[in-house]
């Protein structure tokens, strides 16, 4: 191990260690608000995991959310903590393979309407199930979890999803998965299984994703089919991984922790027109930031560095 990559792994595991010991000592407020963060810091981390290299926008962020959120809600009271949240890991794996045999074959404008038509579908088939079977349309989850306790398992898998994100990007998968993103063809030539890798790597994001539905469904209390299959979860992970840059280690933290903070405050002082807000917010990021703020910066010091060693010669002249 290099020393620069030494000390990056001790500045993570200080920075874990602090935020661990935060709700000890920090109010509700703040704690629920972390948990919001720290939920679509992972979010947007695990859509970037996939996304971020291959290039392949996906809208189907809530309908593993949801299915997580709900598998929660339905077991809660049949089985113990841990074993609701395999299962959810389970169910979101078996959603996500199956989902990734029948489409990871489309690309561009294709995928994305595929993924946000199955996010419709993952909402419509569960409010027809709890209307028609149960005979109502949500369902209320009393667990005795407390908030510190989801703070801490969302920090958790926060923590391993950036780990894996950081193997992945340092590992041939990873190179292999930039190569599949620049042009699936090359790949093809290079002896790249591509529907492995990319079903391996969607799948890894879809179970995570799972898993953050499924750790914060009891701060809710009831969850119907309009809170876990919200549209707007999928839009604002997608907003926060291209800010921060969505094919950069860490670029989508970034980018999911200040977008958090503003939108907390948009929605609580623009109530009426945090949608407007956002759709344009959106709009900006793709014309202005079309590679994140990461690349942004490096694209502009390299550009600073490149003028100023090439001004070097003309004064000596």
């Amino acid at each position: 191990m290099s020393i620069h990559t030494l000390s990056q792994a001790i500045i993570l595991a200080a920075l874990v260690f602090a935020l661990a010991y935060l709700p000890l000592y920090a109010s509700p407020y703040t704690v629920t608000l972390m948990i919001g963060m720290l939920g679509y810091v992972t979010l947007a981390t695990a859509w970037a995991l996939f996304s971020g290299p291959t290039r392949y926008v996906s809208l189907a962020t809530v309908a593993f959310f949801g299915i997580g959120a709900y598998t929660c809600a339905v077991l809660s009271e049949s089985v113990s903590y841990p074993v609701l949240l395999l299962t959810a890991a389970l169910i979101g794996l078996a959603v996500a393979l199956v989902v990734g045999l029948s489409t990871l074959r489309l690309a561009g404008v294709y995928f994305v309407v595929f993924t946000f038509g199955l996010a419709e579908l993952v909402r419509q088939l569960v409010t027809w199930y709890e209307v028609n079977m149960t005979g109502t349309l949500g369902r209320y989850i009393f667990l005795p979890v407390t908030p510190e306790g989801i703070y801490w398992q969302l920090l958790a898998l926060a923590t391993v999803t950036f780990l894996i994100s950081w193997g992945v990007a340092r590992s041939r998968t990873g190179l292999a998965l930039k190569v599949i993103g620049d042009d699936e063809v090359v790949a093809a030539h290079c002896g790249i299984n591509i529907a492995r890798v990319k079903l391996a790597l969607f799948a890894v994001s879809s179970v995570i994703i799972t898993l953050v539905g499924a750790i914060q469904a009891p701060r809710w209390t009831y969850v119907e089919p309009a809170i876990a299959f919200n549209p707007t979860v999928s839009f604002l992970t997608l907003i926060m991984a291209l800010l921060g840059g969505a094919n950069r280690v860490g670029g989508p933290i970034l980018g999911a922790v200040p977008l958090f903070l503003l939108f907390e405050w948009l929605s609580a002082n623009f109530p009426n027109h945090y949608s407007i807000i956002l759709g344009l917010l959106f709009i900006a990021i793709v014309f202005v930031l079309p590679r994140g703020v990461l690349a942004f910066i490096e694209e502009n010091w390299k550009r600073r560095h490149n003028g100023g060693a090439k001004a070097v010669p003309g004064v000596a002249e």
